[in-house]
């Protein structure tokens, strides 16, 4: 028999991307809803699997709410969305009962990524993973692995992390700082150097077909796409 989609509530005064999201999520096989205030995350008869949960709320904290949902026993994860990206804000929605943290503006390729994580780090076996691609690269969550024009490379669980987040993200230029917050999480004690040492390593691997698709933006970040004007093609350079 066929498990039920996961269900996830929305809570997100902004309706416009409350609404985004939700379709967003629709359209990857979750069952839905929305709501604009804590009062009405309160008071839904949706029973979520998961929560996607603003940090400001117009009645109140997101951080609050997850804490009370927390006191009352009610253990579905939650995914914090906030336009503060403050390593102690961080830590506050992690430690109040919150399971990962979205910072604004974010793609909606990034956050599925992040709630099927989320899930299956926290009803391990229920929801499978899914497949992203770009150009001829695959790279299979549930496998664990990376094909490049169907040929396999071998990664590290860490570069893994760091391909998958760059390809959630295909197009949108990372910051050393939002990859150190979401491949190696927020107990990272070194400095950002890693990450430039972390994307060579993935380059002499992923990028060892051609096309290049690791891209460096001059004292801006990482992205991964297609150099321009120049369309894919097979084979190794």
């Amino acid at each position: 028999m066929t498990p039920p989609p996961p269900r996830v509530l929305v809570v997100d005064d902004e309706r416009y991307l409350a609404d985004l999201v939700a379709t967003a999520l629709r359209y990857e096989g979750f069952e839905t809803a929305v709501a604009s205030t804590a009062a009405e995350a309160r008071t839904t008869s949706f029973a979520p699997d998961l929560l996607v949960l603003d940090v400001v709320l117009p009645d109140g904290s997101g951080i609050d709410l997850c804490r009370e949902l927390r006191r009352t026993g009610q253990r579905a994860p939650v995914v914090f969305l906030t336009a503060r990206d403050a390593t102690e804000d961080k830590i506050t929605g992690l430690t109040a009962g919150g399971d990962d943290y979205v910072t604004k503006p974010f793609s909606i390729e990034e956050l599925v990524v992040r709630v099927r994580a989320v899930l299956r780090r926290t009803r391990p076996g229920e929801w499978p993973g899914e497949r992203l691609r770009f150009a001829d690269l695959e790279v299979d969550e549930d496998a664990h692995t990376v094909r490049r024009h169907g040929e396999p490379i071998d990664l590290t669980p860490t570069e893994f992390k760091l391909l998958r987040y760059l390809v959630a993200n295909a197009g949108r230029v990372r910051s050393k700082r939002q990859i150190l917050d979401h491949v190696w999480e927020y107990d990272f004690g070194g400095n950002d150097g890693v990450v430039q040492t972390y994307i060579s390593y993935l380059r002499r691997k992923v990028d060892a077909f051609d096309p290049p698709l690791i891209h460096t933006v001059p004292r801006v970040g990482y992205v991964v796409r297609l150099p321009e004007n120049r369309p894919p093609r097979p084979g190794r350079a």
